[in-house]
């Protein structure tokens, strides 16, 4: 094998798969990355075998097309010291090493056997195949992941669920305290389908796309979701089960209505949690006609903070209780100027959306789950 290549092109391209690197494994050949060279087309790999990313890349001066597996970290290091310029790698095969040529010296790496790398499942016969504007898959993870579960022993809660039926698709996450949904009408297909994607594996995805254009295809079946952009593909192993079904607890009939500023809601949620027990972040909402005052109080420290904030609220005096940091997180990931919240009472869910006119393509809101408080 022979081929060169700009150092910052190659650079850019192993930094786009580098995410599926393990931090650790029992299987060395993980470790590497695997390069495969058909005629001018570079092809590079990297996968934990639960995510795999693959990128290509055009090359000039090709010699001897092959497949080596290059140690990543050695490579990927040696090339973030390189300034842009041309270098040039090529095999030795009699001693399993590579040279990284550049203009004023060079190194040598040793290769191992591309054959020990892993041969990776792709979607099968009955696979379903869904378009997305890359914008929107980038705001629809952005606007969801941030709900759902921590807990890696919960798969399905750890997860985004992509709910898609023939007029929109629906993005959904929760951690069964808030929930989020993320609904795209722009995002169609001729049957119903879902997938649930792993929380990880969204984020790597979101953090590939950046600020591509044009379309990310989704092809995926019961186990696998095949996501090509450009010259990247990721290949993810879905997460098995069945998700909750979200739309029974979205609130219906929540007929209290507070209009607010977002971000002064926000900005007052965020004072008035400094003095919120620091175990629970229990903050309180106190609701009367044309008013609402937010306040805490930690008895253990003799703590306490309240503040008015002006708004717009019809419907009965409430008392409800939150955690502060679901209030926040969700009206932190909330793109609008002026949000909505429907109550029912001080035990059932809260309803947190854009008001009227905020939204056309997308839909977004969240339900957040009231405490108890004093």
């Amino acid at each position: 094998m022979k081929f060169s290549v700009s150092s910052t092109d190659l650079l850019k391209a192993i930094l786009t798969v580098q995410k599926a690197i393990p931090a650790k494994t029992t299987e060395a050949i993980l470790e590497d990355y695997l390069f495969v060279l058909k005629g001018q087309t570079l092809e590079i790999t990297a996968s934990d075998m639960e995510l795999t990313l693959k990128t290509e890349l055009n090359v000039q001066n090709t010699e001897e097309e092959g497949s080596i597996a290059v140690p990543a970290r050695q490579i990927t290091d040696l090339l973030k010291e390189l300034p842009d310029q041309p270098v040039t790698i090529s095999t030795n095969q009699s001693a399993n090493s590579f040279e990284c040529a550049w203009t004023t010296g060079s190194s040598t790496l040793p290769f191992f056997n591309p054959e020990d790398y892993p041969v990776f499942q792709k979607p099968g016969e009955t696979a379903v195949t869904i378009e997305f504007p890359a914008q929107t898959l980038s705001d629809g993870i952005s606007s969801t992941v941030y709900a759902s579960s921590d807990e890696e022993n919960r798969p399905i809660m750890n997860s985004i669920f992509f709910d898609i039926k023939p007029d929109n698709t629906t993005l959904v996450a929760s951690d069964l305290q808030k929930l989020i949904c993320f609904t795209a009408d722009d995002v169609k297909a001729p049957q119903e389908a879902s997938f649930i994607l792993n929380k990880r594996h969204a984020n790597v995805l979101k953090a590939i796309l950046g600020k591509e254009e044009g379309a990310v295809a989704i092809t995926f079946d019961e186990k696998i979701a095949q996501i090509k952009f450009g010259a990247t593909t990721m290949l993810s192993c879905l997460v098995v089960g069945k998700y909750p079904d979200y739309k029974t607890i979205i609130p219906k009939n929540n007929s209290n209505i507070l209009k607010i500023n977002r971000a002064q809601l926000l900005n007052t949620v965020k004072r008035i949690a400094v003095c919120s027990p620091k175990a629970s972040n229990h903050i309180k909402f106190e609701l009367t006609q044309g008013s609402l005052e937010v306040s805490a109080q930690d008895v253990g420290f003799e703590i306490a903070a309240h503040e008015k904030v002006e708004c717009r609220y019809d419907g009965d005096d409430l008392v409800i209780g939150f955690k502060s940091t679901h209030v926040t997180e969700i009206l932190s990931n909330l793109d609008c100027e002026e949000i909505t919240l429907k109550f029912a009472d001080k035990r059932r869910s809260v309803l947190i959306l854009p008001s009227e006119g905020e939204s056309e393509k997308v839909k977004v809101f969240g339900i957040v789950m009231p405490i108890m408080v004093r």
